[in-house]
């Protein structure tokens, strides 16, 4: 499902470079929860950035769901992030003057279909989310969770293959931390492969398998269960 190969990420400017990732093999398998760990500034947002065709590797090989994309031009890779990933972040980045319902719908501005085909979609994923009472709020009116329940939604409402998450409970108390990773458990379990960078060792154990970098270096690829299906 997401293939990384000999991966280096150098970051220029006029008077320093700095080595952001070295070597990083990672193979990712269809239906796997896998999170990355690290202390801060080893590379864990670069990589996941890469992973989501946000970044491009300095050096190595990037697969996205049986597709090669080093070669890809902005158009080919903005359309496969757009059907294929799903995107949460710490900081929710939702837009402050669009109801819950609007926020969540605007993926699929970028797909064909007309506007009752993108309300049904976006309603159905704030049902899976638990937020269907709040689709004519505004993210002013929502509490931190609530917001990540959004940006929860609006990640899955294109029914993407792959979700990447970028500390989706760093800015959370322990219990609605523990209700959004149960939310992205349910996700994976209906077929849907996650990673998730966190600082949570905890959050970390509930999935199958734990990644842990160290100055931009690949260290540790530990199974943690193998209660799922894999693929390629």
């Amino acid at each position: 499902m997401i293939k990384l190969q000999n991966i280096e990420k150098v970051y220029r400017t006029s008077s320093i470079e700095t080595l952001a990732l070295n070597n990083v093999n990672i193979h990712i398998r269809k239906g796997e929860f896998v999170s990355i760990m690290g202390p801060s500034g080893c590379g864990k947002s670069t990589l996941l950035n890469i992973m989501g065709l946000l970044d491009e590797p300095s050096k190595g090989t990037v697969e996205i769901a049986g597709s090669t994309v080093d070669k890809y031009q902005d158009k080919a890779l903005a359309r496969l992030r757009n059907e294929k990933l799903g995107f949460i972040f710490q900081s929710f980045h939702l837009i402050s003057d669009l109801s819950v319902l609007d926020n969540v719908e605007i993926p699929l501005l970028y797909r064909k279909g007309s506007a009752r085909e993108r309300r049904e979609l976006a309603q159905e994923a704030l049902e899976k989310v638990g937020l269907s009472n709040r689709m004519k709020h505004f993210p002013k009116e929502l509490s931190g969770g609530q917001k990540q329940r959004v940006a929860i939604a609006r990640a899955i409402v294109g029914k993407p293959e792959i979700i990447l998450a970028d500390e989706p409970t760093g800015n959370l108390d322990s219990a609605m931390g523990n209700e959004i990773l149960s939310i992205l458990q349910n996700l994976n379990k209906e077929g849907a492969t996650i990673v998730m960078v966190t600082h949570d060792e905890a959050m970390a154990k509930r999935t199958h398998r734990l990644i842990r970098l160290f100055d931009g270096t690949q260290v540790t690829d530990s199974v943690l269960s193998t209660n799922l299906a894999t693929g390629v």
